[in-house]
């Protein structure tokens, strides 16, 4: 059974963040380990606090884990603290770790910012680079470019912009346009990959797509393909959602 690495906040429901990565994993068939970058207190209406590791603890959990193991790939959600970037970065590249896919998280599905000052600059400066895939959605993609992004071209432009800051793929993922929810894949070459619309507020979507690439990956799936696979499995999982609390629902997968 194939290691994926999943390196994310901790979130108390279990709809996104690292618990919702394993899961995800798991369902994918795959060895699911992780490193806790934050802890939030949050329930499904929102975010009440985020508590960032120390950066000692944070980097003793990836050395202690990769002198154990060798993960097949890795999914990179929130990076609360900006200096989790670099030490993410510079022991992945230590240890040759391939198959990078980081969900470059911006703020909450409830609108809550979850990283520090200079997060972005270093993820950009330091993660980006040895990527495989990067999975913005469109609000990321327009604050990490600077650039407005209302349809397809600008979507397009936003992607060319991201694909210049070194990773090999750019998935933009679309569920926030009008219209059906088309995700734009770059590689050099764009790809649309539609998908339905559905209503309702979800928690969670961003992560369960990300790690499902990362999964796939680790599977032998080439990106084109995993991204495609990971849309369907998070459409099907957005269809059988539930509500366990008083706010927005969670995947069911």
């Amino acid at each position: 059974m194939h290691v994926v690495l999943t390196v994310a906040g901790s979130d108390p429901t279990g709809g996104a963040g690292l618990q919702a990565d394993l899961k995800v994993l798991r369902t994918f068939g795959v060895c699911g380990v992780s490193v806790v970058s934050a802890i939030t207190a949050q329930n499904t209406m929102g975010v009440e606090a985020i508590f960032p590791v120390e950066r000692i603890a944070f980097e003793r959990q990836l050395r202690v884990l990769l002198a154990d193991m060798r993960p097949v790939s890795v999914k990179v959600g929130m990076l609360y603290s900006a200096w989790t970037a670099d030490i993410l970065a510079h022991i992945l590249h230590e240890h040759r770790i391939g198959n990078i896919v980081v969900d470059p998280v911006t703020v909450s599905s409830s609108g809550t910012s979850l990283v520090d000052d200079g997060v972005l600059d270093m993820i950009r400066t330091h993660m980006f680079p040895i990527s495989r895939v990067i999975t913005p959605n469109i609000y990321e993609a327009a604050v990490l470019t600077g650039l407005a992004i209302e349809n397809t071209a600008d979507m397009k432009e936003a992607a060319r912009a991201l694909k210049s800051m070194g990773p090999e793929v750019v998935v933009i993922t679309g569920g926030h346009l009008e219209g059906r929810a088309t995700d734009l894949f770059f590689d050099g070459t764009f790809h649309a990959i539609e998908g339905e619309k559905l209503r309702g507020e979800f928690h969670g979507t961003g992560c369960a797509f990300s790690s499902s690439v990362a999964a796939l990956l680790a599977n032998g799936y080439a990106p084109l393909d995993a991204v495609r696979k990971a849309k369907s499995f998070v459409t099907d999982a957005m269809k059988k959602a539930y509500y366990p609390g008083k706010g927005m629902a969670l995947l069911n997968f």
